[in-house]
């Protein structure tokens, strides 16, 4: 087994140096880009949230409505 000269090792730490700074930027980009799809998703939770809100409070406004876990089974049964 031959020894690597002064050069070659500088040239071998370089291209790992190399690698490993551009596996740490694609990791970055990574990381914002599933930073941006969380911060989406908590945005269309919110706005479901929101709405499914809206929806119990005219269920609650109205008399007339029924509660589906109150309805008699249909007279077929």
């Amino acid at each position: 087994m031959g020894q690597r000269s002064p050069a070659e090792k500088t040239a071998m730490e370089d291209k790992r140096l190399v690698e490993l700074e551009i596996r740490y930027t694609q990791q970055q980009e990574l990381l914002q880009e599933l930073s941006d799809v969380l911060y989406q998703q908590g945005r269309v939770i919110d706005a479901l949230r929101a709405e499914m809100d809206g929806l119990k409070r005219k269920l609650e406004a109205e008399p007339g409505m029924v509660d589906a876990r109150q309805q008699e089974r249909p007279p077929h049964y």
